[in-house]
């Protein structure tokens, strides 16, 4: 046996065959037992001139600890400097309490009860004349992955309000919003809710009709392909009203009887039967633009009939939450002017308006026909704000999104309404720019309603100019032109659809 202890990479020459520790009969040429923590397995002649492994597998945090910056105070004038606790130090920094955990180990076991943060600090440097260089210091002290983490209790992600966002987020960064009370999450260019099926079915929900102002609703399924059956009656008669849902509940708002009307009304999705009085737009009008989210509804603009275009259109932009019922409350105005024939369409965080006739946009003589597309944030208040532009100038568009993608298909051009055209374009909701080409609707009409799932979207009814009762839909991420899928009972133009799993659907 060898009884000389030396150092690493130390020379070491041991003549006889066997060597040992630990063990007084020795086997093999090197025999190690219980105190070296290491896998080996070796033959015939071998030098060590290095080894690691020889550490803990775990190492604890067995009191408070947080890995981030300290400041530390020096000096007469008590001026603060910020020292890293680097990665081997992860206890407070010259406050008598470091702990230091060795990086070799493989696991970071925090006792139970015990806390571990890993933090940004913030730090201000003071004189005996007062503050000096304030400044705001953020570092990220963690570096790499880890490929498991096991919690037992309880877990949380870091949290706060809209406005407590990081103004330079990094993609897959996940917080706990405390405004909208949902988790969320950057994909790299947007907040996103996380979203989960909270129970859709597919079901489409269309409503109103000019022709003869008809309150008979039908439903049918997105996912398959068909005819529509009957679902019950509008809760007041009228054509031209705006659609929107969560996934429990169907609104629709304002409209015409013929008179403009402010009304609201509303069904439960899931169970066929007439619709109930919600309450009351803060303005009436009808040819309204309607977003929503899983709790909100946004509607937009509206005509009074019988007004010049340029002086009827309202600009009012109001919403209501839901799952309540009562009056619309005021949400700002459409810019740069007001409008009707303006669809909508969502994400769960933007509403999208395209087209429409505007009263002061791009002048104040006929046709008055638009390509702007403004968007709206919808959790919070405030006016439209310029998106970009359709391939061209149309009215009375339909409109449908997923949460990524938004469609509007066919309108009216200039110079008239029998101008009726079977265009699809699309936009990608969370970046600006204009509408690209996308496909061909299966009829050439205007006044069609647009509703969909996150895969399909479906065009209903519309008149080119005669009202007709097609639907056709297309695969919302795929470019091409829409296929027809079945028919409404009722032929229906200037009516307004939606579903229970449309692209708004998803966090707030």
């Amino acid at each position: 046996m060898s009884k000389i202890r030396v150092g690493f990479s130390s020379d070491w020459n041991i003549k006889g065959n066997n060597v040992g520790f630990g063990t007084a009969n020795p086997t093999a040429s090197l025999h190690v037992v219980d105190t070296l923590k290491a896998d080996f397995n070796i033959t015939g002649v071998a030098t060590l001139t290095a080894y690691g492994g020889f550490v803990a597998q775990n190492q604890h945090v067995t009191e408070p600890s947080k890995i981030g910056i300290a400041t530390v105070g020096v000096g007469t004038f008590q001026q603060y400097y910020e020292t890293e606790t680097g990665f081997t130090d992860l206890g407070g920094v010259h406050h008598g309490d470091d702990q230091y955990y060795n990086t070799l180990s493989e696991d970071l076991v925090i006792d139970d009860g015990q806390i571990l943060n890993i933090t940004d600090t913030d730090m201000v440097g003071v004189t005996t004349i007062g503050e000096y260089d304030p400044h705001s210091h953020s570092s990220y002290v963690c570096a790499g992955s880890l490929e498991q983490v096991s919690v037992t209790g309880h877990f949380s992600v870091p949290n706060g309000g809209s406005n407590d966002r990081k103004d330079n987020p990094i993609e897959g960064t996940v917080r706990f919003n405390d405004d909208l009370n949902t988790l969320e999450f950057f994909n790299g260019n947007e907040w996103r809710q996380f979203t989960y099926n909270q129970g859709q079915s597919g079901r489409a929900i269309v409503g109103s009709s000019a022709d003869g102002g008809r309150e008979y609703i039908e439903s049918y399924n997105i996912t398959t392909t068909g005819n529509t059956t009957y679902f019950g009656d509008l809760f007041q008669t009228r054509s031209e009203a705006a659609g929107f849902a969560s996934n429990i509940r169907g609104l629709f708002a304002g409209g015409s009887v013929p008179t403009a009307t402010d009304t609201i009304d509303y069904i439960t999705i899931a169970s066929e039967g007439n619709a109930i009085d919600f309450g009351d737009r803060t303005d009436t009008g009808y040819g309204s633009g309607a977003v929503s989210s899983s709790t909100r509804g946004v509607m937009a603009g509206g005509w009074s009939p019988g007004t010049p275009r340029e002086s009827g259109n309202t600009e009012v932009i109001d919403y209501v939450e839901i799952s309540t019922v009562g009056g619309a409350v005021d949400f700002g105005d459409l810019k740069p002017g007001g409008t009707h024939g303006s669809p909508g369409l969502s994400s769960p965080t933007r509403g999208l308006f395209g087209g429409g006739y505007w009263s002061t946009f791009p002048s104040t003589t006929s046709p008055y026909q638009t390509s702007f597309i403004g968007y709206i944030t919808i959790s919070s208040k405030g006016n439209t704000i310029k998106f970009g532009d359709l391939t061209n100038s149309l009215a009375r568009l339909g409109a449908l999104s997923n949460s990524t993608r938004g469609l509007f298909a066919g309108g009216y051009q200039n110079p008239g309404p029998s101008a009726a055209v079977n265009t699809i374009q699309y936009v990608t909701i969370a970046s600006e720019g204009n509408a690209q080409d996308f496909g061909n609707l299966t009829v050439a009409r205007a006044t069609c309603a647009g509703t969909s799932t996150n895969i399909r979207g479906v065009f209903n009814g519309g008149g080119a100019p005669t009202s007709v009762n097609v639907i056709d839909y297309v695969t919302i991420m795929s470019a091409g032109n829409a296929i027809d899928f079945g028919d409404l009972t009722d032929i229906k133009r200037r009516c307004g659809a939606t579903s229970d799993s449309h692209g708004g659907l998803g966090g707030f």
